[in-house]
């Protein structure tokens, strides 16, 4: 039964990167509708399980290989999955085996040669789970980890937001991404705000391009009167 829902949730998606994201958002709400449909606490076992996962495959080389390889047999993926299960269950204070809802998620994104798809997938059926609970998750992007003491002053400029007062609660995430080079970028809800360096660069870099093109006509066009 749940195989099937993984199964029709996914069935007619087109390739690339804007439907790498679709594709995600779709395995997104097939698990966390299915989780939903048990009980709550389902749910929230399952949320564990996910970013057990998640966590695992970020910190274990081989595991981010793992899935990230679209050429390995059906025999590969079905050890790797076990493996990855095993170190899910190893994280818990309870040492519980993984539910068959996260199994079977996994078992159809493996089926479908969709594994690369995990962080995107998590990273959605997260977003989900936080809309129902009414909480409001904010993710601050930064080249660096952020220190404590601005991390708190950012969380008391966010409360005051009137998104973050709609809400019933407020998770800051701080992703860390060296390409920003400075200053953050804060996404919350539908909203971003971009005050890296690496904008600021870019913004240079474009007005820069522009004066050239410029320089390159007003020669072409001093070019053009002295040789008349």
């Amino acid at each position: 039964m749940l195989c099937s829902s993984f199964r029709s949730a996914t069935a007619s998606v087109g390739l690339g990167r804007r439907a790498a994201s679709t594709i995600a958002q779709k395995y997104s709400k097939a698990v966390y509708s299915a989780a939903l449909s048990k009980s709550p606490q389902t749910l929230t076992k399952v949320q564990l399980e996910l970013n057990a996962i998640s966590n695992t495959i970020k910190e274990v080389p081989d595991l981010k290989a793992f899935v990230s390889n679209p050429t390995l047999s059906a025999k590969d993926r079905s050890a790797g999955l076990a493996v990855v299960y095993a170190h899910a269950e190893s994280t818990g204070l309870k040492k519980e085996p993984v539910s068959d809802i996260t199994k079977n998620l996994f078992g159809v994104l493996s089926e479908n040669g969709r594994l690369g798809e995990t962080q995107g997938v998590i990273e959605g059926f997260n977003e989900l789970v936080a809309k129902y609970k009414g909480e409001l998750e904010v993710v601050v992007t930064s080249a660096t980890p952020l220190p404590k003491d601005l991390s708190s002053r950012l969380e008391t400029i966010l409360k005051q937001s009137q998104t973050a007062q709609q809400a019933k609660s407020l998770k800051i995430t701080n992703k860390v991404n060296p390409s920003v080079l400075g200053g953050i970028v804060v996404d919350f809800g539908d909203k971003s705000i971009d005050l890296s360096v690496s904008s600021r660069v870019n913004k240079l870099n474009n007005v820069l391009q522009r004066m050239f093109y410029l320089f390159l006509l007003v020669w072409w066009l001093i070019s053009c009167t002295e040789s008349v």
